[in-house]
């Protein structure tokens, strides 16, 4: 399941609440494109990996704080988080790429 983010506070817990756990946190805008597209690709990955990672998703125009915070310029942009450190960005809407990128930090779980 994909939660969206609706603060600052509710992503600091959520990934506090994560702990080493991969997360994967979705920039996106509800005006954008290549967003609308990705979204539901990310839906499926949640299906797909259930309680191996810890998908959130954060419209950017709701929660600017964060823009600033993880540097987002571009839509969508994927930032990866283990124990509350970015360890990879993805800006693309490229589903393959974004199921690579997963299954490569999965795998360091391991």
């Amino acid at each position: 399941m994909v939660h969206q983010v609706k603060t600052v506070s509710e992503l600091q817990n959520k990934l506090k609440e994560a702990g080493n756990k991969l997360v994967v946190v979705d920039f996106f805008a509800t005006w954008c494109g290549p967003c609308k597209k990705i979204a539901p690709i990310f839906e499926k990955i949640a299906e797909k990996y259930g309680d191996k990672l810890l998908l959130l998703k954060v419209d950017v125009d709701e929660v600017e704080e964060l823009v600033g915070e993880y540097g987002i310029e571009v839509l969508p942009t994927f930032v990866f988080i283990r124990g509350g450190v970015t360890i990879d960005t993805l800006v693309s809407s490229n589903d393959q790429k974004l199921s690579e990128l997963i299954e490569n930090h999965l795998k360091d779980d391991k």
